[in-house]
């Protein structure tokens, strides 16, 4: 089991930019796919990003694509996401999750659904004010 905390959530201005990290415990982070969902008020969860185990492959919901950016260090047990060109509809909750069903999966059936990934985040607040 692959245990997650998020950090770096905060409150910033439309326009302005956050990075999330996301800090992975245990030896097999690297074996897996990872993601970055969101839950606004109200709303079910959402995809947001992925990455594949070797950070080769990434993939983005439609609402982000241009404007944020998945990364992972697997020296550091860490993924990242980095948000640019922040809107007020980007205020959520953060949560990242790990996709342990397949290990070194590198091919292109993407995990998007909450419900394929097993390991998840306390979650962290994004707030954009306009």
């Amino acid at each position: 089991q692959v245990q997650l905390v998020e950090s770096g959530g905060g409150l910033v201005q439309a326009g302005g930019s956050l990075r999330l990290s996301c800090a992975a415990s245990g030896r097999t982070f690297s074996w897996y796919a990872m993601g970055w969902f969101r839950q606004a008020p109200g709303k079910e969860r959402e995809f947001v990003a992925g990455i594949n185990w070797s950070g080769g492959s990434t993939y983005y919901a439609d609402s982000v694509k241009g404007r944020f950016t998945i990364s992972r260090d697997n020296a550091k047990n860490t993924v990242y996401l980095q948000m640019n060109s922040l809107k007020p509809e980007d205020t959520a909750v953060y949560y990242c999750a790990a996709d342990t069903r397949r290990q070194f999966y590198s091919g292109s059936s993407y995990a998007t659904a909450s419900a394929d990934f097993s390991s998840w985040g306390q979650g962290t607040q994004v707030t954009v004010s306009s």
